[in-house]
């Protein structure tokens, strides 16, 4: 298991021929904060060249659990210990989607006035999904976070014809409306 920091990037088809799958697993430990706890969404977005989502279509969550094409789909039920896992089926992935960005953030509603800067942790990891072992891991995100109520985790991309890995680790205090319009997802 390797430990990437923000910035960092792993080459993962290149490092693991034959890689068809990966399980983007998002763990976060909110302490005694079960509003925030429960209002966590975890979510992915599939980009074109241009970096942003073709429509609404390209957002994966919890009211829309797969991709048209079900080249990515959230777990109903994470396993190994992760909150939420998001499978990417790297074979499957239209040709036009450049990078596939996965982002948390905190559900409007209940949750107002809760932020990342709240949790204990917050990591993300890819596992290869043929026999779940771990790939890379990020560095622990939560301790940069403070009044944010989003973040892009991480991205798997497209890299001449390999795939890779990055963590981002990038904040958003406008909460989902920030990365909507960052990836030009309509709301």
């Amino acid at each position: 298991m390797a430990e990437m920091k923000r910035g960092a990037n792993v080459a993962l088809t290149r490092e693991i021929p034959g890689l068809r799958s990966v399980v983007l697993g998002m763990s976060w430990n909110a302490g005694a904060e079960r509003v925030l706890d429960d209002n966590l969404v975890f979510a992915a977005i599939l980009c074109g060249p241009d970096g942003r989502a073709r429509s609404d279509q390209d957002f994966v969550f919890f009211n829309q659990l797969a991709a048209p094409e079900q080249s990515v789909q959230q777990l109903e039920q994470a396993l190994g210990g992760d909150n939420e896992q998001i499978v990417v089926d790297l074979a499957a992935v239209p040709a036009g989607i450049e990078r596939i960005a996965v982002v948390l953030y905190v559900n409007e509603g209940p949750a107002q006035r809760r932020t990342l800067g709240q949790l204990r942790s917050c990591v993300i990891r890819v596992l290869n999904a043929a026999d779940s072992r771990e790939l890379v891991r990020s560095e622990e995100l939560a301790s940069a976070f403070e009044g944010e109520t989003a973040v892009a985790l991480g991205e798997v991309y497209r890299h001449g014809a390999e795939w890779k890995f990055k963590v981002l680790g990038q904040g958003y205090s406008r909460g989902v409306t920030g990365i909507a319009a960052d990836y030009g997802i309509p709301l």
